[in-house]
């Protein structure tokens, strides 16, 4: 099956979901074996009352489900999903081998992860699992096949859900003997493994298969290519489960959406080569409403979700409503906050919202994680925002399957972020998404969407291309970047780009040494600001002043412009900032963190030159998406800010959550959502040229 043909046939799963439950998915994770009988009764009644049309069941429920070894009771299930259906409410049905059960990991205690340093992951917990384990792998999968068996003709099933939050890292000897098979079918000989890995570097080398093991924690430092190799082995050997689960159930239901959940900034797991086995991508987001700017990260998390499979629409798997469990303080959401980030969500793409979870626990780890319905019960605050949500989503069904453009793209890789981390480095305390999220805030502040991509991705349909930090580049991934740029397209560099080869090996020439060309500079040495606030200023080419921290070059052009050199520091007089004409195109090279103020008149001069520019003029705190498709366009104007604001939207549209025209001058309230239903190419709305939108 071509990739067209696989994600045409998720698109044609997830309009099925969507018209079975009339329009966004809505709900959350419900835990009903926590709970008497009785109150399950209670939960329909509120969860009509919210208008949740889909909830996910059984993710933790391996030990209720075979309470021991072989002896399966699916009969709670059963109920709960028979009553679940006699209400309208469908189910997203999860596979619960994140919870391998007491009676399982006593049989097989080597099942449980070794950690780096040698110690074990204990029972108790979550995630308590090696994935190489053969045992953990014949269970979990015969678990799968039960419930695809039991379940696939039940009236209240909409999707499969498997496992949860994916993740666990093992050096144990399962895990040995799984990666030294995944490098032999990468490497085939040895001596391959023994170049690509440099082993040669204090006497590394191996001349025997059976001398190579997991990268477990060394007395000092490891090989950092032998580190990013088990990187790409511990993905691929959890997506290689995940895949097998997902064929069990597809074989049982082949119309049915299948996911699993994604995490905010997650590590471990390349999750491009994820999406592209299921049908959407799923996101766990738990911004920390400490964080005034939390939405900025969230934001870019939401574009990435929406990158992973090319556009098209995703899903949030959980939310909170107001407090989580997992910081050192847990502040809950502020009234109206939990609103705004779910039609942040829809806004960047999301076709679903839903929470973790619906009954708040009584006991347990997450006893003091928020639920649509907390330990208060419906009788607050909370509850009525939910309900209120709840109301106004069946207003926007119209909106499910709709996409955004856009015309900047961003590289986030996961090769990149493994080789970026892994130490031994001029700097220990890299960050690859603080990275990013440094080149995305301008284009999110300027409301200018964003499409990320890999190293490996076609960039022709992109007016600007931005590399943060992109520090592993493939021979091909530097070649397509070239033709990218000779072809016309607009470049944006930072430091730390294109030091590397796909083995971790450094490009040799000078850095960046698989961009030099392109960019028409190269740096001798690499000099990172080592006190606490260390700066440097910058003098611009145009008579301005800027300044750096935290990282700069000892940059030299070939064929550049300086658009900014160092004005103080060992580089004073060296090239900072560059320019380069390649081709038809043009390359911009940042040697040095510069400061937020000239990063963003930079990102602004370049997209404005690319004919890049934002759906509406509006205030800074207020974004503004525009969703289309199947014959509907929508333009969702949110207000980040804790202060009213005035917004121009022009020609406009009708207000979706109430029904009223909306055009010209627009009062948002603080924290306010409008959502835009717009007419026509070639109409006008009629109607007052101002209105009040206060919620």
């Amino acid at each position: 099956m071509t990739s067209e043909q696989s994600s045409s046939t998720s698109r044609q799963r997830l309009k099925r979901l969507h018209e079975r439950l009339g329009g966004i998915a809505y709900g959350g994770d419900y835990n009903p074996e926590q709970w008497p009988r009785e109150v399950w009764d209670e939960d329909v009644l509120l969860m009509k009352e919210a208008g949740v049309n889909l909830v996910t069941l059984a993710v933790f429920s391996w030990s209720r489900l075979e309470p021991a070894d072989g002896a399966y009771d699916f009969g709670w299930l059963d109920d709960i999903m028979d009553l679940l259906h006699a209400n309208g409410i469908g189910v997203d049905l999860a596979t619960p081998d994140a919870v391998p059960p007491a009676w399982l990991v006593a049989q097989h205690p080597d099942i449980l992860p070794v950690l780096a340093d040698g110690s074990t992951f204990g029972f108790g917990s979550r995630q308590h699992f090696d994935v190489s384990h053969p045992v953990y792998r014949e269970r979990s999968l015969a678990m799968a096949e039960k419930m695809g068996e039991r379940y696939a003709a039940h009236p209240a099933l909409c999707m499969w859900h498997v496992n949860n939050e994916y993740g666990p890292v093992s050096y144990g000897p399962h895990a040995d003997r799984a990666f030294r098979t995944w490098l032999q079918e990468k490497y085939g000989d040895l001596e391959e493994l023994n170049q690509a890995w440099s082993t040669d570097v204090w006497g590394q080398r191996y001349s025997d298969w059976g001398q190579v093991n997991a990268p477990a924690q060394p007395r000092t430092w490891s090989n950092p290519s032998r580190r990013l190799d088990y990187h790409r082995f511990t993905s691929d050997s959890m997506l290689a489960h995940f895949k097998a689960e997902r064929d069990i159930l597809r074989r049982h239901t082949p119309d049915l959406p299948i996911v699993t959940n994604f995490m905010r900034f997650y590590k471990n797991n390349d999750y491009w080569a994820w999406a592209a086995e299921e049908d959407a991508a799923a996101l766990d987001i738990y911004p920390d409403p400490r964080e005034e700017d939390a939405h900025v990260a969230a934001a870019l998390n939401f574009d990435l979700m929406r990158s992973l499979r090319q556009g098209q629409p995703w899903l949030v798997m959980e939310q909170a409503t107001g407090a989580v469990s997992q910081w050192p303080v847990n502040v809950s959401k502020l009234p109206g906050k939990m609103r705004l980030g779910s039609f942040q969500a829809i806004a960047q793409g999301a076709d679903s919202i839903l929470f973790f979870q619906w009954r708040q626990a009584k006991g347990g780890t997450e006893r003091f994680h928020s639920g649509m319905v907390n330990h208060a019960g419906p009788n607050t605050r909370v509850f009525r925002e939910v309900c209120g949500l709840g109301r106004e989503l069946k207003s926007l069904a119209g909106i499910t399957g709709t996409s955004t453009s856009a015309r900047v793209a961003m590289v986030f890789d996961w090769d990149c972020w493994w080789a970026l981390e892994l130490g031994n480095s001029p700097r220990s305390d890299l960050n690859y998404p603080a990275e990013v999220l440094r080149l995305y805030r301008p284009f999110f502040d300027a409301n200018i969407p964003v499409d990320f991509v890999d190293t490996k991705a076609d960039l022709g349909q992109y007016s600007l291309v931005v590399l943060p930090a992109t520090y592993l580049l493939t021979d091909q991934a530097a070649q397509n970047i070239e033709a990218y740029v000779a072809g016309g397209g607009r470049l944006v560099a930072s430091y730390l780009a294109g030091i590397v080869d796909q083995d971790n090996t450094i490009r040799l020439g000078g850095y960046p040494g698989a961009l030099r060309n392109v960019l028409g500079a190269w740096s001798e040495e690499m000099h990172p600001l080592a006190g606490e606030g260390e700066a440097v200023k910058l003098s611009t080419a145009d008579g301005g002043t800027a300044s750096a921290d935290y990282w700069t070059e000892h940059l030299h052009t070939t064929s550049a412009d300086v658009l900014a050199s160092y004005a103080s520091g060992r580089l004073a007089g060296s090239p900072a900032v560059t320019r380069n004409s390649f081709g038809r195109g043009t390359a911009v090279y940042l040697s040095a963190r510069v400061d937020s103020t000239f990063l963003a008149d930079l990102l602004d001069a370049e997209r404005t030159a690319a004919g890049i520019l934002p759906e509406l003029d509006a205030p800074l705190g207020v974004q503004v998406r525009r969703r289309t498709g199947n014959g509907h366009s929508y333009l969702l104007v949110l207000n980040h800010n804790d202060a009213p604001v005035r917004v121009d939207v022009g020609p406009g549209g009708t207000d979706a959550l109430n029904g009223t025209p909306a055009t010209g001058a627009v009062e948002l309230a603080a924290n306010g959502v409008l959502v835009l239903q717009e007419a026509p190419t070639g109409t006008t709305t009629s109607g007052n040229t101002s209105a009040e939108h206060g919620r």
